[in-house]
């Protein structure tokens, strides 16, 4: 249910419920849905796909790189022409880049993060032939699509890992942005990690306050955070940091210390080979299949208006196996997976 298999079937499993439900639902605008659920309605002529990165760009090693490999599925198996743009470094441009864009004749749009939630609502309604989506915001508009992801599930599944191989009894954290999205990554963890030792000792530390969204691209913060973690104690420090998890990684290298990487298998994306040794395992959240699937839905006729969400049910999140660290705890992963697909445990999103 984890790891490998999981690489091999998440894309598959969303596939098929999303395009199913895309037959079935005929164009309905109304509330939110889950992947398995999404709208239907019809879009014509070249498949021309836009998508504006989040504040660190293409390279991130991370949650832009996880939505370019899914533009890039859409170029090679769907025919699709894309284009990419980058914000300024404090993201104020992001309004500008959807309009760009908007008018080089790019439909659908996707916005890269929830900072674009309030751009897209207003580009949305400057351009209402445009289809748009936006990760981790809801909809908010009939021509929005929200791609939604349940972070705190994926996080508890690492919560248990880490509490499992922490010898000392005592884990750490390293947000970006302390904001709600970012949140909930924590709120995940320290469930997964308190279901396994009630008693642990969890570090949490975040690098800038809500609205400073610098906190995902500085790695010289995320490897200070992470070593004062480390000299406390800590033997494994889990990064929802974007860009800035290098220094978690570079921290955790110098410490003989774990990291858990997130978004993408860090493992295989970060180059340097000193640290990839380090990365016991990632938070895998399928930025790649929403967009991917939201530009297959586009062409066979998706329209907006809703949100998806991804979760463990359709393997949206989840933990990536490469290096086999967490391979003796795979039926532990698995059952805490089940109850919580069984609805059995409620895994909080607030801290």
């Amino acid at each position: 249910m984890l790891g490998k298999r999981f690489s091999r079937m998440a894309v598959g499993t969303v596939a098929g419920v999303i395009l199913m439900a895309a037959a079935a639902c005929g164009g309905d605008t109304g509330g939110g849905t889950t992947a398995s659920e999404a709208p239907a309605g019809e879009s014509e002529g070249t498949l021309k796909v836009g998508l504006a990165f989040d504040i660190g760009g293409r390279g991130d090693k991370s949650f832009n790189d996880a939505a370019y490999a899914g533009l890039e599925k859409a170029k090679t198996e769907l025919g699709a022409e894309i284009k990419e743009l980058s914000p300024a470094s404090d993201g104020s441009n992001r309004g500008d880049l959807l309009r760009q864009l908007a008018d080089a004749g790019y439909n659908p749009i996707i916005g890269v993060g929830f900072a674009y939630g309030e751009d897209i609502k207003k580009t949305a309604e400057e351009y209402p032939d445009i289809q748009f989506a936006v990760v981790d915001s809801a909809s908010n508009a009939p021509n929005v699509t929200g791609l939604l992801f349940a972070e705190e599930q994926g996080s508890y599944l690492a919560g248990v890992a880490a509490a499992t191989k922490a010898e000392s009894g005592h884990v750490g954290f390293v947000g970006g942005v302390e904001n709600d999205l970012i949140k909930k990554f924590e709120a995940g963890f320290v469930a997964g990690v308190k279901s396994v030792k009630s008693d642990i000792k969890i570090d949490v530390k975040y690098l800038t306050p809500d609205g400073d969204f610098s906190g995902f691209k500085a790695p010289d913060k995320g490897k200070v955070a992470a070593e004062k973690m480390f000299q406390d104690g800590a033997d494994i420090v889990y990064h929802a940091a974007g860009d800035s998890g290098l220094g978690v990684f570079q921290a955790a290298a110098a410490a003989k210390k774990k990291a858990i990487g997130v978004d993408s298998d860090q493992r295989q994306t970060v180059k340097e080979s000193n640290l990839q040794s380090v990365i016991m395992t990632s938070m895998l959240k399928r930025v790649d299949v929403g967009v991917f699937e939201f530009i297959k839905a586009f062409q066979g006729g998706a329209k907006g208006g809703t949100n998806i969400t991804y979760d463990l049910k359709v393997d949206g999140v989840g933990l990536a196996t490469t290096g086999g660290e967490i391979d003796d705890i795979k039926d532990k992963l698995d059952a805490a997976k089940k109850d919580i697909v069984d609805g059995k445990i409620t895994v909080p999103s607030k801290p």
